[in-house]
């Protein structure tokens, strides 16, 4: 029995969510049950399901990730550049993703938030009262919430920041912990993140009835016109993303790396048309170590260390579709976020990245993370899985064209001699 691949299940999802939303509207109805009732019930459980991974999924995952680092030994003079290139790009993608979501607002529509277009209603006076008097005075605030006074309470509410502080603290200190009572640690924490894997890939398998019910909700309530601050969306995410692979990552190469950009581009372009085609950094991961080490010269030792902790944690595409996501969604709904807020969602979008990025659909759960962040309503992530996966395919290529360039400029930092130098 031929059996579709996820994503063509979303886009059928799609067209018959279209389809159904525009013949139905919102009174249609059958044995007295309203189909827009019906929609409703599913894109509410799904977005459920999606919240209920968040906390066990991101704690199990940074643990189990700072585990990794720390008992391989590798918090060294190459760990220690590798991770500082990782945060530094990572940052760079966050940054742009932030210039181009405020200069293109795809959530305003001819001057007006996109709100009723979509289709959003949600509750956002949480989200009011937060930035309520708040200014760049108050980035302060942000670090306090870092370090929680309960981290159990810190859970409950949804302060993600300090949950994800904590944890990278746990799984560092975990990492050095010898013996027994180590080894106990280790394998329960790995056992906790390997459940919240197969519970998300089984989530995920829902996710064609939930785009379902969440977009044709919108569409037999507001029409067609939703899609049009959809196609801004789009468009703002794939102009970020053009930037970064092609400015940010060439000036890296030109100027630390002392390589030539085009020369790289060269090398790499099997493992970027595969992870274009793949959508996952990790499934690339074996042709990217053969194209960095066998077409850019850099020896195994260095790639060896440098890629499968960069499909792990270095994220600049996914960290930079996050940011854009949660600040789309907050134009859409006419809020104005003041520059701690949008400090707030670069901080926790470079922490997500790192956090959750190994797992399946990671930027679903880190969405819903920067979201539940700055206290707004979770309902506009279903309307961004129409796109989601051409843009996924995106962001997995700058990913690992990341991972690659990382793998070069350290290389080169080490005394290797990857490439064709500059004079």
């Amino acid at each position: 029995m031929l059996k579709l691949k996820l994503h063509w299940q979303i886009l059928i999802a799609l067209g018959l969510a279209v389809m159904m939303g525009s013949l139905t509207g919102v009174d249609a109805a059958i044995f007295g049950l309203k189909f827009y009732d019906v929609y409703n019930f599913l894109g509410t459980l799904f977005l459920n399901a999606l919240k209920m991974l968040i906390v066990p999924l991101i704690v199990s995952a940074i643990i189990t990730g700072m585990m990794g680092i720390g008992a391989s030994g590798s918090l060294g003079r190459l760990g220690g550049k590798t991770l500082v290139y990782y945060m530094t790009t990572s940052l760079f993608a966050i940054l742009i993703g932030l210039a181009v979501v405020n200069m293109v607002q795809p959530g305003i529509v001819d001057g007006e938030p996109a709100k009723e277009i979509i289709g959003l209603s949600a509750d956002t006076s949480s989200f009011e009262q937060k930035v309520e008097g708040k200014g760049a005075g108050d980035v302060a605030e942000i670090f306090i919430r870092m370090v929680p006074p309960n981290i159990v309470n810190a859970a409950a509410n949804g302060q993600m920041l300090g949950l994800i502080f904590f944890s990278l603290l746990f799984g560092y200190f975990l990492a050095n912990l010898q013996g027994k009572k180590g080894d106990t640690q280790r394998d329960f924490w790995q056992g906790v993140f390997d459940i919240m894997m197969k519970i998300t890939e089984l989530v995920m398998k829902f996710a064609p009835i939930g785009v379902f019910g969440l977009v044709a909700k919108v569409i037999a309530s507001t029409g067609l016109e939703a899609f049009e601050p959809l196609a801004m969306f789009f468009f703002s995410v794939l102009a970020a993303l053009l930037v970064h692979f092609l400015v940010t990552m060439p000036l890296l190469l030109a100027f630390v790396g002392k390589v030539n950009p085009i020369a790289m581009y060269r090398a790499m372009a099997p493992a970027l048309l595969t992870a274009f085609s793949t959508s996952s950094s990790s499934a690339t991961l074996p042709l990217t170590m053969d194209c960095v080490e066998k077409n850019a010269g850099v020896s195994n030792k260095t790639s060896s260390f440098v890629l499968p902790l960069g499909a792990t944690v270095n994220m600049d595409g996914t960290a930079l579709y996050e940011c854009v996501a949660a600040i789309f969604i907050a134009q859409a709904y006419g809020l104005d976020l003041s520059f701690a807020m949008q400090f707030t969602i670069v901080l926790t979008a470079l922490l997500t990245s790192i956090g959750v990025a190994g797992i399946p659909s990671a930027s679903l759960v880190a969405i819903s993370i920067i979201l539940a962040a700055i206290g707004l309503p979770a309902e506009g992530i279903g309307l961004i899985l129409a796109v989601d996966r051409v843009l996924d395919m995106c962001r997995t290529s700058v990913n690992v064209f990341s991972d690659a360039c990382g793998a070069v400029i350290l290389a080169r930092l080490e005394g290797e001699k990857p490439l064709q130098q500059k004079a």
